[in-house]
Formats: C-alpha cells, sequence, structure tokens
C-alpha cells in the first residue's frame, strides 16, 4: 500500500532505504529533541523496531519521499510501547531531513497518515507528543488543527535521561 499527496509518497520501507535513514538519523538538528544523533548501528536497530511494528501491527511510519524518488523522512502512526506513560493507543509522527525543512512536507504526509488512520485503520484517537522546545513539531500540530491536552502531559526515561513530552489529540471528527 502506498499513500500519496499532491507531492508526496508514503510508502513501505525497503532494504534500499537503510542508508537514507542512516544519514537522517546521523544528523545532530534532526535528532536533536530525540538524544541526539544514532550511529549506523542504532539506526539500523531503529528501522528493525519500525519494520517489527508493521509486521505485528499492519501499519508502521512509512518512509517518505518526493515524486521525483527523492528520501525525505518518515511519517505515519505507530503503537505506543507496553511501558509507555500514556498506556495503550497510536502516536503519530514525523522526523524529515533538514532539505526538507519549511515547505510543508511534515503537515502533508502527517494529513495523509491521520487520513489513513482514521480511515483505513479505523482508530477513534491519535496522539501527537512533542518536546516543549520542539516549536517546528507544535507548528505541525497547529496546522492539523490537533488539540492540545496538558492533562495528558508526561515525563519519561529515555536511555537514561528525562523527556518531557506535550501531548496533542487528533479525533475522526475533526476532519481529517
Amino acid at each position: 500500500m502506498i499513500l500519496t499527496t499532491p507531492r508526496l509518497r508514503l510508502r513501505p520501507w525497503r532494504e534500499d532505504d537503510r542508508a537514507a535513514f542512516a544519514a537522517l538519523a546521523a544528523d545532530p538538528e534532526v535528532m536533536r529533541d530525540l538524544g541526539g544523533p544514532l550511529d549506523r548501528a542504532g539506526s539500523d536497530a531503529k528501522l528493525d523496531r519500525t519494520l517489527a511494528a508493521f509486521d505485528r501491527h499492519g501499519f508502521c511510519r512509512w518512509a517518505v519521499e518526493s515524486l521525483a524518488n527523492e528520501f525525505l523522512g518518515y511519517a505515519g502512526i505507530m503503537r505506543l510501547g507496553p511501558d509507555h506513560p500514556l498506556g495503550s493507543g497510536v502516536e503519530i509522527g514525523w522526523r524529515l531531513m533538514r532539505l526538507a525543512w519549511g515547505r510543508g512536507y511534515a503537515t502533508e504526509a502527517a494529513a495523509a497518515a491521520l487520513q489513513d488512520g482514521f480511515g483505513r485503520l479505523g482508530f477513534g484517537e491519535i496522539l501527537a507528543c512533542t518536546a516543549p522546545d520542539n516549536l517546528r513539531s507544535q507548528a505541525v500540530m497547529a496546522r492539523l488543527s490537533l488539540r492540545r491536552d496538558p492533562a495528558r502531559d508526561f515525563t519519561a526515561s529515555y536511555d537514561g535521561a528525562a523527556w518531557h513530552g506535550l501531548v496533542w489529540v487528533a479525533r475522526p471528527s475533526m476532519g481529517y
């Protein structure tokens, strides 16, 4: 299955995406709010977890590329892990190469993923989380008309570092 927007293609991952994914995950600015850059082994492990999620659930974060086949990053929905502070549920997320920033791609890709999540997958609610200083993601959430839910904000420890998550909510009635 492939999701297509006017400028983008959201598609399943391929083995030949590993180098581009590693470049994305190695960029300190791209990874600033996720604990910093990953080396190739860390990047491969993260992509392996994404592929395993697809095998288990039938959905995951999609590879995002331009219609000219240029890898731009990823966007899509993942199940929250069993130990996540928010409990069970699903979360939308995105991460783009710096060359793709400021062009509306994150909003376009996330909107397509939300439509798929509410349509084909039938979810009644999709969460989005970001760090307080990640103003770019907060702007995407606002453009998508997600609703802030401060009662669900949380602090969690990832690899020994505390991370404070701000939570937004999308529901089918919001018109995706």
